[in-house]
């Protein structure tokens, strides 16, 4: 399992803001102290902006540079341009990794399943998992899924991704919740809706409805925005998910039997190096 980060992506910080450093840096002190699984270490290239542009108006792009804040939930801090930049890096180096046979996560910050083709929101500047995405379709993929367990709408994704030949996204997440949207299913987009304080075995049959559709789709590769704030004790939301759920999701998705891109997304409790761990263990059949 090949571990992709960067520790130059916990030098930015909003004291109080929950898309914290430690996101990162104590799911990196975890996953080093633990022996049970072999691990390799790898820093991500910054993305090109040609495949950024892809997916986000040079607008967009020159608009990360300048040093006003994007919403309240969004703020800029010197760099972050280059931090986004990396972390699509992460998510296009997973897609390497994936269509070699090599198991992956990209473990950076800030993620990216909210940012738009014009707006940063969200906590996310640039939308690494649907810039991968348009990447495996440039290059040989006929068939593509990017798979969003984040409890939280990946917006961004879908509006990128709406009606791309060759690409399906599939999402499943809280509504009501940010950002508001995913409420209906649509050409290439399928929505899967949690309410509020959802009993955790009836939250997990509406995974397994997506990863039947998902099955059924019969995708050469999936990308997963891997978030991990539908747990049980995530400041955030309103879901009840354990440990396990997450070891679940991922042996559930390598078990399908192609390729899989890991990215994280959200998850902002103290607990989530403990469910990455659990999610690695699942990819990796544990």
């Amino acid at each position: 399992m090949t571990i992709i980060t960067d520790e130059r992506c916990t030098a930015y910080d909003s004291p109080g803001h929950p898309e914290r450093p430690f996101r990162v840096s104590g799911t990196v002190k975890q996953l080093k102290a633990q022996t049970s699984l072999k691990l390799e270490w790898l820093k991500p290239e910054p993305a090109p902006k040609a495949k950024v542009l892809r997916a986000h108006t040079t607008n967009h792009f020159q608009r990360l540079a300048v040093p006003h804040d994007f919403d309240s939930d969004t703020p800029y801090h010197t760099g972050i341009r280059d931090h986004a930049l990396r972390s699509v890096g992460g998510a296009l180096k997973a897609l390497e990794l994936a269509k070699a046979g090599k198991p992956n996560f990209s473990l950076l910050r800030p993620p990216g399943h909210h940012a738009t083709r014009e707006h940063s929101m969200g906590f996310c500047y640039l939308g690494s998992v649907a810039i991968a995405a348009l990447e495996a379709k440039a290059a040989d993929s006929r068939k593509v899924a990017v798979f969003d367990f984040d409890v939280h709408h990946g917006n961004g994704t879908e509006e990128i991704l709406t009606r791309k030949n060759g690409i399906e996204f599939f999402s499943i997440h809280q509504h009501p919740a940010y950002p508001g949207s995913g409420t209906k299913s649509f050409d290439n987009c399928h929505n899967y809706i949690a309410r509020p304080n959802l009993p955790r075995e009836d939250y997990r049959k509406i995974a397994e409805r997506a990863i039947a559709d998902l099955k059924v789709y019969s995708p050469e590769l999936i990308i997963v925005s891997a978030g991990f704030d539908a747990y049980a004790g995530d400041p955030l939301c309103n879901q009840k998910l354990s440990e396990e759920d997450f070891r679940w999701f991922g042996k559930t998705l390598a078990g399908l039997g192609v390729p899989v891109a890991s990215a994280m997304e959200g998850g902002y409790s103290d607990d989530l190096p403990d469910l990455v761990f659990a999610y690695l263990r699942g990819l990796l059949g544990k």
